[in-house]
C-alpha cells in the first residue's frame, strides 16, 4: 500500500466519521427533546389524575350523604363488603355467594349505633 492510497483512505474514513458524528448529534438532540416532552406529559398526566380523583371524590361525597357520615372503620368494613366478603359477626370473613346482599352486614356498616 502506497502513501497516497493510505492518505486517501484515512481522509475517506475521517469524512465518514464526521458524517456519523453529525448524525449521532442529531439523534441525541431528538432524544433529548423526546425525553423532555415525555417528562412534561407525565407531570401533566399525574396532575390530571389527581384532579380527576378530587372530582370523583367530590361527586361521590355529594351523591351519598350516608358515606360522609361513616367512620374510618365502617368505611373499611364497607370496602371489604364491596369486595365480596361478609363483615357481620355471624359469617365474618367468608365470601358472599354470588355477591348477594347480607342484611346483617349492611346493618353492621350502615346501622344506627347508640353512643
Amino acid at each position: 500500500m502506497d502513501k497516497r492510497s493510505l492518505y486517501d483512505g484515512l481522509s475517506s474514513l475521517e469524512t465518514d466519521l464526521q458524517g456519523t458524528l453529525s448524525q449521532l448529534s442529531e439523534i441525541k438532540e431528538a432524544l433529548h427533546e423526546l425525553v423532555e416532552k415525555n417528562t412534561t406529559l407525565e407531570i401533566e398526566n399525574q396532575r390530571l389524575r389527581e384532579h380527576l380523583q378530587e372530582l370523583t371524590k367530590l361527586s361521590n361525597d355529594s351523591n351519598d350523604p350516608a358515606k360522609q357520615e361513616l367512620s374510618k372503620s365502617r368505611m373499611n368494613l364497607e370496602k371489604l363488603y364491596e369486595e365480596g366478603f361478609h363483615v357481620c359477626n355471624i359469617l365474618y370473613g367468608s365470601r358472599r355467594e354470588n355477591d348477594e346482599e347480607c342484611a346483617f352486614c349492611l346493618d353492621v356498616i350502615y346501622g344506627e349505633r347508640n353512643k
